[in-house]
């Protein structure tokens, strides 16, 4: 793939920008392994290298299964997550691909059912960043670390 542009130093202002978002996530109250889980899925849909590398090996530091992040792709067919961290995933699903159906009521009332309503706010602001990051990762075509 060919070089293109650094946007920390292209755009420095934007990725300020950016970097706030990720400040902001930090404090939230979802725990480390729901955020890697939302990174990581919107990633894989995403497709997007850079941060599937970057989230999947932050989800292990905190901990995270292997075998979980190996059938992440899958999590509808398997009872390795809880009912609260599926209905994350349906949201990080639905959100990522709004032009889709958007976020359903349906799961948004499962939502209601486990996060009060900062943490769904937290949850959708979570998912909107990753795919952000996702963006701006594919079209400046940044390399995975080695």
């Amino acid at each position: 793939m060919s070089t293109r542009i650094n946007m920390a130093t292209t755009e420095p202002a934007g990725y300020k920008a950016m970097m706030g978002l990720e400040a902001y996530l930090q404090s939230a109250s979802l725990t480390p392994i729901q955020k890697e889980l939302i990174k990581t899925r919107a990633s894989q849909i995403n497709g997007c290298a850079f941060c599937l590398d970057m989230h999947t090996k932050d989800a292990l530091k905190y901990g995270e299964a292997p075998q979980r992040l190996f059938l992440l792709n899958a999590w509808k067919e398997t009872d390795l997550y809880t009912e609260e961290e599926k209905v994350l995933l349906a949201m990080t699903e639905e959100v990522t691909l709004i032009h889709k159906q958007g976020l359903t009521e349906e799961t948004y009332k499962k939502a209601q059912q486990f996060f009060d309503d900062h943490q769904i706010g937290q949850i959708i602001m979570a998912i909107v960043t990753i795919n952000a990051w996702n963006r701006i990762a594919i079209s400046t075509h940044l390399p995975v670390m080695k």
